[in-house]
């Protein structure tokens, strides 16, 4: 019996860096560490055209241990960290060093203005799928139309803005499960609560849990509060 094809992930790096601290911002490492769990077991994620200052922060981050808590999967942080591959290479530069090579032809992009969706069949057609800048942006700013001048052939994971880890997810479960786009549980703008008295929208789609909830990376709940405190102190 042959094993499971394995695909690569690849998010094209399109967020300024800190000048201060040479890091990605926190939430970005916190999805970055998520896709890692949310791939299939034959199946890598390529962070290009990442700052060479950014690189070392980015491992140790990839290499620790994953938060859980009381609910989640214990064995949730015993995800390879041999899964994850920062470079500086762009796309183009990236995809002659893999094993095996790969041609352009074989890649896809996940764009919000294709014209055809992503499918299951398209597992055969691709061998890598590509994320350009951050998919999560409020409102929309269209990096990906960067990516989209390289003439990769694109496909659409549906009208509503997701989170990259969450298109990322949604991939997956496309192209390695074979679960239609539409039969996929989603929640659109789901409300984060903390406490009784602290809550806050979030302007996606996100993929649901059996239990219905929104699926976001370990530690972004906490994230999220100490960034809502940070505000609230600012006033």
């Amino acid at each position: 019996m042959s094993s499971p094809k394995g695909f690569k992930y690849v998010i094209e790096h399109m967020e300024e860096d800190d000048e201060n601290t040479k890091a990605l911002p926190e939430w970005v490492k916190l999805e970055y560490s998520h896709m890692l769990q949310l791939v299939g077991p034959s199946s890598t994620v390529h962070f290009t055209s990442l700052s060479s200052s950014s690189i070392p922060p980015l491992t140790t981050h990839l290499s620790a241990p994953i938060p859980t808590s009381s609910k989640e999967d214990p064995s949730i942080h015993l995800v390879s960290t041999s899964k994850g591959h920062p470079t500086t290479l762009p796309i183009l530069q990236l995809l002659p060093t893999l094993n095996p090579p790969i041609s352009k032809n074989r890649v896809c992009l996940l764009d919000p203005k294709a014209p055809k969706a992503l499918c299951p069949e398209d597992k055969e057609a691709f061998d890598v799928f590509l994320y350009g800048g951050i998919l999560g942006d409020d409102p929309p700013r269209d990096r990906t139309s960067e990516l989209r001048k390289l003439g990769f052939e694109g496909r659409h994971l549906g009208e509503k803005q997701m989170t990259t880890d969450t298109a990322v997810g949604v991939t997956k479960i496309v192209v390695e499960d074979g679960v239609p786009l539409d039969k996929i549980p989603y929640t659109d703008f789901p409300t984060i609560t903390f406490n009784k008295y602290e809550s806050i929208e979030m302007p996606f789609r996100y993929v649901v849990n059996e239990q219905g909830e929104p699926i976001l990376p370990p530690g972004m709940k906490e994230h999220l509060k100490a960034d809502l405190n940070r505000t609230l102190d600012d006033f």
